[in-house]
């Protein structure tokens, strides 16, 4: 397997990507407040967005089997605030280090497999090099009952010194009125 970085994706993987995107993060759409699912067009315009970096992974096929976004352009990102993390971490900022991982995608085939932890390593090399931060936000459904915020800190805190908080928490609330019995 071989992991390819990729600043403008072909069209034919972003075809292919958003099957597999679609078919991950629809789920999301009942289990998560927030919008979780690009549309196509959405999908698209961020794989050829130069400022975005996209991982892509290869099996020996040469099939693309995994795809992660990650950039250091925060304005990329449309639901976070850039001047959050600019004031939290001004140093990093003044020498652009400040990243954000978007999404991840692993093709079923795959899951389990070498394929999302060959991307970590380069991520983790990256920002153990630039001496960055990384922000990422994980939807409470994928933090509480799929464990996924433990399972990226088990596997980063294994290759570098680092220190992961929460940030931030988005709580939506729902006010549901019910009529009033009539007298």
């Amino acid at each position: 397997m071989k992991v390819v970085v990729e600043r403008e994706m072909p069209a034919d993987l972003i075809e292919g990507f958003y099957g597999l995107y679609r078919e991950a993060f629809e789920p999301l759409r009942t289990r998560a407040a927030a919008r979780h699912v690009l549309t196509a067009e959405e999908f698209a315009e961020e794989m050829v967005d130069a400022r975005v970096d996209k991982y892509v992974v290869y099996d020996r096929e040469g099939r693309a089997v995994a795809l992660t976004t990650f950039t250091d352009d925060l304005r990329t990102v449309p639901w976070i605030e850039p001047a959050y993390y600019a004031a939290r971490f001004p140093e990093q900022a003044a020498r652009n280090a400040i990243f954000y991982l978007g999404f991840t995608l692993v093709h079923p085939d795959q899951q389990g497999g070498p394929a999302f932890a060959l991307t970590v390593v380069q991520l983790v090399h990256r920002l153990v090099a630039s001496g960055g931060v990384c922000a990422y936000d994980i939807c409470a459904y994928n933090d509480t009952v799929r464990s996924l915020g433990a399972e990226i800190e088990k596997a980063v805190t294994a290759m570098a010194d680092v220190t992961i908080v929460g940030s931030d928490t988005q709580t939506y609330y729902t006010a549901e009125f019910h009529a009033r019995a009539s007298h």
